[in-house]
């Protein structure tokens, strides 16, 4: 058995245990740097209450706090089921080096977990989304980026 083979055992186990509590979908997701896991997640949705709880988000915010810092540069992401939209969304934001995946998303759609609405409304005009998505005066708000463009002691991320 591969070393990559080993850790995701260690995600798959995750999302069997989240499922068996009961606190959310069959989902899991280990982040190793240097061989070591500093990450751990399952889908925690039901238990917290929160649509964002999926695997990859948990155990993004776990290593991050494991790290002390907001990104995963180095590291490695092993997650029982390939990332949904937001998932996907929040892995490049953590900039790691690789993500393995065991199920397909065609997997997770055929026991109900179907993200394909979500796929093709990304693609589709804001107008034409199936929840409206307006846009208000940016007056106010485009005065704060003009405020951060000038703001020198900035973190650039």
């Amino acid at each position: 058995m591969t070393r990559e083979e080993k850790f995701m055992q260690e995600a798959v186990a995750l999302s069997l245990q989240g499922m068996m509590k009961d606190e959310g979908g069959p989902f899991g997701c280990i982040i190793v740097k240097d061989d070591t896991i500093i990450g751990r997640g399952n889908n925690k949705v039901i238990c917290n209450q929160d649509p964002t709880a999926h695997a990859e988000i948990t155990a993004i915010r776990d290593a991050c706090n494991t790290l002390g810092t907001y990104q995963l540069e180095g590291c490695e992401i092993y997650t029982s089921c390939e990332p949904c939209p937001m998932c996907l969304g929040a892995i490049y934001w953590a900039r790691p080096k690789v993500v393995y995946y065991a199920n397909s998303r065609k997997d997770a759609a055929g026991i109900g977990f179907d993200d394909s609405m979500i796929y093709e409304e990304m693609k589709v005009d804001i107008a034409d989304r199936k929840i409206p998505v307006i846009a208000l005066s940016n007056r106010e708000a485009l005065k704060v980026f003009q405020q951060w463009a000038t703001k020198e002691n900035k973190n650039v991320y």
